[in-house]
């Protein structure tokens, strides 16, 4: 139950319950009308989940849906227990005539994601303490070199990564966003960021990213787990 999964085994094992894999965690969104319901919501998954609710399930309520996310935290990422959480809660939700859904194409606000912000930096291990420091953030659980990615503990702010640059680029922004969003979600977002006036500079490590950038030129990659292992 403990040995984490691939990205594939993980995304496979939930996309039909209407869970989708992004960096390393599972996620689905209940609709609901009110906070209340949502509060009802979020205690049914937590009952649900047992003794494995607080080492795998974070919640955010809203009034109008309930965004529930899976994930081992002492391995920063999956294993056969997140998945079988996601059927547990699935299961309690169709029981309760509510739906676990991805929210793709169905007139909501936007699919589930995840935000990501890159800054582009010479030496890595050189600003990574600044940045953990100023924002308050920590190391992911198995992820403390002078080069990883550093994360909100509380899970409340973006993922800061850093993308090694090769050479000084003063005219090029260094800090863009990546947005990682269901698989199958990916050819919608991009398709809405090109009709906005948007360009796409790079499409050559799709499906695991794609370069879009505005009219300025700032960018933004919209990315997804495939293409990243093989897989």
């Amino acid at each position: 139950m403990e040995q984490k999964l691939s990205r594939r085994e993980a995304s496979d094992s939930v996309s039909h319950l209407g869970w989708r894999y992004l960096l390393g965690t599972l996620r689905t969104s209940v609709p609901v009308g009110s906070l209340a319901r949502a509060v009802e919501v979020a205690a049914s998954a937590v009952a649900v989940c047992g003794d494995d609710a607080d080492r795998h399930l974070r919640v955010d309520l809203r009034p109008d849906r309930v965004v529930l996310t899976l994930q081992s935290l002492d391995l920063a990422g999956l294993t056969a227990r997140d998945v079988d959480l996601a059927h547990r809660i699935s299961a309690a939700m169709h029981e309760g005539g509510l739906r676990a859904e991805p929210e793709i194409g169905t007139g909501a606000p936007r699919s589930v994601q995840i935000l990501e912000i890159a800054i582009d930096a010479l030496d890595i291990a050189a600003i990574r303490p600044f940045w953990k420091a100023v924002l308050g953030y920590a190391d992911e659980a198995g992820a403390d070199g002078p080069e990883d990615p550093v994360i909100d503990p509380v899970g409340q702010g973006p993922v800061i990564w850093f993308q090694q640059m090769d050479q000084p680029r003063s005219q090029r922004n260094r800090i863009h966003f990546d947005i990682c969003v269901p698989h199958d979600e990916a050819s919608l977002r991009i398709e809405a960021a090109l009709a906005a006036g948007g360009r796409l500079l790079s499409a050559s490590r799709a499906p695991a990213f794609w370069v879009l950038a505005d009219i300025e030129g700032n960018e933004a990659c919209v990315t997804t787990w495939q293409g990243r292992d093989g897989s």
